[in-house]
């Protein structure tokens, strides 16, 4: 154990006992981490050190950065939190803004500055944030400026955030450029907290994922290392926000570890990853299955010469949609699962060792199993919880959901899989509530409360239904208040008011409206029987 750093001391001591933690294992001997580590200058700082400052590192629009222009802002930034923000360290900054060179450059200063980074994503309305913030005792806020207005109305109801700083204008800048180059990195414990991801559960409340700069690091050792395999020569690119720990590692921390360039622009449609993929010569690209799906017919339309991995997670990748992109570019794609929980993939196949129908195989560093409700192991080829250990794990802030996610030292992912006799695992399903739409993880239970603050809705219940171009939809069946009509207005109604009150992609695609909606006799509503109605 490091000595820490952290002055607030308010997530060290929200971590779950240690009679709750997964068994945390470090067999290889790039997982070897020194007591001391802060993960910007492992990122950073060193690479500069190392000769790689006048490499192109951050590309964004209007934008070209190579490491040392980077590090130069990080640390302007990083004297501008520390001096007028008054951050120190252990306090909570949240990061709302949309992927961009600048806001790499926050989350990294954060981390300098020996912060815990809590990133959120650009879609959440200021009912979401506050809940966030609350959850974390946020005291600062870096906001991308044309974000304000929800995080504006979600601070009148936080107490605990003191201060936001948006940036994006020229005012930022030059408040920026007011301050020195050099900054001493805070000597942060390797176990120090670094980040708190936020995934929602299916209660529809947030949980808060501790992790460490040691998790940080950890992640680039095993996936990148392992599997992908990338160099400084490599150009990434891709949509996962960094406000997802897939994104923030496959977008930013990845290519770091390579000392390879990154491409960060947001909006990215099929069209624009395509456009941008060509112009920028991209080499790696992240992105959902639902992305290589909509551009397999679209790739002949632009120069992807360059293009040598791609990388899918975030939802099922199915095999013929692997054989279509293929056909398309000639590229096997890298299949992966992780989770927020854990920080990244910990089951992953590169070309060379794709079986079909399969994810792939643990990757080092990992161990995994298939158990029954006893956790017992089952025979191979039987169906059972995935259950895995290794480097890095669940650790919820002020969760009491941490008992059911970790057992017997053992991350309990919620998903069902069953393993072949040569060691590679197969997925069946989310055994939860939890809809993979898109890439993107949404609660039932969540959806169906915003629906419920509706005047004309008496009850509801939402699931995931399969979908061609996004893996799933969700469907809402609605029991309507005496009087209220059902209608395509009535629909449309709703749906808008879904958006209103929740991120955008949560609102419910399909809707039908019900007489009443199955239930036990205690009241509980049961969503799996809600499959067969139609």
């Amino acid at each position: 154990m490091g000595i820490s750093a952290h002055v607030d001391r308010f997530v060290r001591d929200g971590m779950p006992p240690p009679e709750q933690w997964p068994d945390l294992i470090f067999e290889t001997p790039e997982l070897q981490f020194p007591e001391q580590l802060n993960a910007a200058v492992a990122l950073l700082d060193n690479a500069v050190r190392d000769g790689h400052g006048d490499r192109p590192a951050m590309i964004g629009e209007g934008i070209r950065w190579s490491y040392r222009e980077i590090q130069r802002r990080v640390d302007q930034l990083a004297h501008l939190l520390t001096e007028n923000m008054e951050l120190v360290p252990g306090n909570r900054v949240l990061l709302r803004g949309a992927n961009s060179p600048w806001l790499a450059v926050c989350w990294l200063a954060v981390w300098k500055a020996g912060g815990v980074a809590v990133g959120t994503m650009s879609l959440l309305r200021a009912k979401e944030l506050k809940q966030i913030v609350d959850l974390a005792q946020v005291s600062h806020a870096l906001c991308e400026v044309s974000l304000a207005e929800e995080l504006m109305a979600a601070q009148a109801a936080c107490p605990s955030l003191r201060t936001i700083m948006y940036y994006g204008d020229a005012e930022f800048e030059t408040r920026l450029a007011d301050k020195p180059d050099g900054f001493a990195a805070v000597d942060t414990a390797a176990d120090d907290p670094a980040l708190i991801a936020f995934t929602s559960g299916t209660t529809g409340i947030p949980k808060g994922c501790i992790h460490a700069h040691r998790d940080v690091m950890a992640m680039c050792e095993v996936f990148p290392r392992h599997c992908l395999r990338p160099d400084a020569s490599d150009v990434f690119i891709g949509t996962p926000p960094l406000a997802f720990t897939f994104g923030l590692g496959g977008l930013l921390c990845f290519p770091m570890w390579a000392r390879a360039c990154t491409v960060l622009l947001e909006r990215l449609t099929p069209d624009a990853l395509l456009a941008a993929m060509a112009r920028h010569r991209a080499t790696i690209c992240f992105t959902s299955p639902t992305a290589y799906r909509q551009m397999t017919g679209r790739v002949g339309d632009h120069d992807l010469g360059q293009l040598k991995k791609c990388v899918a997670a975030g939802e099922p990748l199915s095999t013929a949609m692997r054989d279509e992109w293929r056909s398309a570019t000639d590229i096997q794609i890298h299949d992966g699962i992780g989770g927020t929980e854990v920080i990244h993939m910990y089951i992953a196949s590169g070309p060379a060792d794709y079986r079909v129908g399969a994810i792939g195989k643990v990757l080092p560093g990992y161990r995994a199993r298939v158990v029954d409700e006893n956790m017992r192991p089952v025979p191979v080829g039987e169906t059972g919880w995935l259950a895995i250990k290794g480097p890095t794990g669940c650790r919820y802030l002020a969760d009491d959901r941490q008992a059911r996610y970790v057992r017997d030292g053992w991350n309990l992912t919620g998903d069902t899989f069953h393993m072949d006799a040569d060691g590679y695992y197969y997925y069946h399903a989310r055994n939860d509530d939890i809809i993979i739409t898109s890439g993107y993880n949404v609660a039932s239970p969540e959806v169906e409360s915003v629906l419920l603050e509706h005047p004309a809705v008496a009850e509801c219940g939402v699931i995931g239904v399969p979908d061609p171009d996004r893996g799933q939809i969700l469907k809402a069946f609605v029991v309507l208040k005496p009087g209220v009509r059902g209608d395509q207005a009535m629909i449309r109604e709703l749906q808008d008011h879904v958006k209103q009150h929740a991120a955008p992609y949560k609102y419910p695609r399909a809707i039908s409206f019900v007489a009443a909606l199955p239930r036990t006799e205690n009241g509980k509503l049961q969503r799996y029987k809600l499959k067969e109605f139609p």
